[in-house]
């Protein structure tokens, strides 16, 4: 089994493929399949995200790059902007993951498929499409996961911090 652990920024280019959906591409420990059938295994940093076009350093020396795979999805439209920006509220609210975009027709949400939140969208006016397409998702304001309050690890094995919140002396 290949052994992937690091993620590659180099200039040379990919010699393998990997193609996996958004729920595969969110997980740092993985056994899986190259697109040419080799069995791999992905060790990554934990809360890694793969994004389609993102390269990989195999153990055998080989750059293995991430392709998307399309997948079932909903893409809702609205008459206007602050009804697609109400839309986008309702599902952040609801953590869903939404990949957020536009074309020469106007902006879009996609989602995976899910009809309880197709039901909510037709209520709040949306008009809605099913597609399969490659799906990534926004990564959040600060790029990172999310949390609340009482999640974050002890400060010996916590990353750096975008924002440091200090209190007046």
């Amino acid at each position: 089994m290949l052994l992937i652990e690091h993620r590659y920024t180099g200039t040379d280019e990919s010699t393998k493929t990997l193609t996996l959906n958004f729920d595969q591409r969110t997980k740092s420990r993985l056994r899986t399949t190259l697109d040419s059938g080799e069995d791999a295994g992905l060790f990554l940093p934990r809360g890694t995200i793969l994004r389609g076009g993102d390269r990989l350093l195999a153990s055998d020396g080989d750059i293995v790059e991430v392709c998307s795979s399309p997948e079932a999805l909903i893409e809702a439209r609205c008459e206007n902007l602050l009804d697609l920006a109400r839309a986008a509220y309702h599902l952040g609210n609801r953590h869903v993951p939404v990949q957020v975009g536009g074309d020469m027709r106007g902006g879009w949400l996609r989602l995976a498929d899910d009809h309880v939140l197709a039901d909510m969208l037709a209520g709040l006016g949306c008009m809605l499409s099913r597609l399969e397409a490659p799906f990534e998702p926004e990564a959040g304001a600060y790029g990172g996961g999310h949390s609340h309050a009482g999640d974050e690890p002890p400060a010996e094995r916590r990353g750096p911090r975008i924002h440091e919140y200090r209190t007046a002396p």
